[in-house]
């Protein structure tokens, strides 16, 4: 473990003053006690007081800090969000996507660098809860994959919300899509534009997702009666440079691929790199697909045909599920008897680096 970094804080009024709870509650002509219940979601407050308490808030633009607010009870309103994914893309759509929960929920993010290979990993993250007080993780791939941490984390009593889970373990709440089924329709595609040797770039194999997009391949090769070559499937580690090092073992092959499907936009966009880098025109001589609809796939020329998951939209719903869970404990002693398992549907999102086999 490396680094942490807290996210959130409040706002400065007049002069340079931080805005107070003191603020909001006089201009809202109510009692302090009133706008911390309010502002904690707390019930049996009547909406007419809600709304002036809401409107206080927004015409200061007040902003409770999670330290302040915790000094007054047993809650941090802190969530951690432990990360070794290295997609840069894909962490910053989680970071955001979390924190516009957090911030419209009153809660804090606490960053926390980690290393998913290291035995010790649980440990780390009950001592960094334990003297962070925090309330819950939200966690990601890979570190989500990672059965023996959910194990620790649910034995030490932390709350988990997970994105993109691997299996099918209720630890908490999850959101995901169907991997499997997006990779199978990325690969009929393929199929479709009469592409016959297809190549398959696996992600890392810590990452849960790699496996079942892998299988979503499979099943759609096996569908159109198509045979598997052993020597067009390579593992890559999700970053550009894997995808680029893929990408020449796959091209020196003879025959060549025709297609490349890349299980995510880092390493699609790695293969068009060393295509453009042999001289080959894509998609004419190639086509490239990916995978995530990063914002690389449109920054980048061909740009990429990929499927698009809605990471951001997906981190704000397990960041949502997981402050509800805490709620309805507190107020009930329990979260939900069966956490709520949220799906939201991935896109097939076709763009230039996808044509005809030549």
């Amino acid at each position: 473990m490396a680094t942490s970094r807290h996210r959130g804080g409040g706002k400065k009024g007049r002069g340079g003053r931080a805005v107070t709870i003191h603020d909001v509650a006089r201009l809202a002509g109510v009692s302090i006690k009133t706008v911390s219940r309010v502002l904690n979601h707390e019930p049996h407050v009547r909406p007419r007081t809600q709304a002036k308490v809401h409107e206080a808030v927004a015409a200061l633009g007040y902003r409770p800090h999670p330290s302040a607010r915790s000094l007054a009870g047993q809650r941090s309103f802190l969530i951690g969000l432990p990360f070794a994914n290295p997609n840069p893309h894909y962490l910053v759509a989680v970071e955001r996507g979390a924190l516009s929960a957090c911030e419209r929920l009153g809660y804090g993010i606490a960053l926390i660098a980690c290393e998913s290979d290291t035995g010790d990993l649980a440990d780390h993250l009950i001592a960094f809860a334990r003297q962070s007080r925090l309330d819950g993780f939200l966690l990601f791939p890979p570190i989500g994959d990672r059965v023996r941490l959910l194990d620790a984390l649910t034995a030490a009593g932390l709350p988990v919300a997970r994105l993109a889970p691997y299996d099918d373990r209720r630890v908490g709440p999850a959101v995901a899509i169907d991997d499997r089924a997006a990779a199978a329709e990325m690969t009929a595609h393929l199929i479709g534009l009469g592409h016959r040797r297809i190549a398959f770039v696996r992600g890392h194999p810590e990452h849960g997702a790699s496996h079942v997009r892998e299988a979503g391949f499979h099943e759609a090769m096996r569908a159109a009666g198509l045979a598997v070559q052993e020597n067009l499937m390579v593992t890559g580690a999700f970053t550009f440079e894997s995808g680029i090092a893929a990408a020449e073992r796959l091209l020196s092959n003879s025959p060549a691929p025709t297609a490349i499907f890349a299980s995510n936009d880092e390493m699609a966009a790695g293969v068009l790199y060393a295509a453009h880098r042999r001289g080959l025109v894509v998609p004419r001589d190639l086509s490239v697909a990916g995978f995530d609809d990063s914002p690389l796939a449109s920054q980048i020329w061909p740009r990429l045909t990929s499927v698009r998951q809605p990471v951001h939209e997906m981190a704000e719903a397990a960041t949502t599920l997981l402050i509800e869970s805490l709620r309805r404990s507190q107020r009930h002693g329990a979260p939900a008897a069966t956490p709520p398992l949220l799906s939201f549907s991935a896109e097939l999102v076709i763009r230039e680096s996808t044509g005809p086999a030549p």
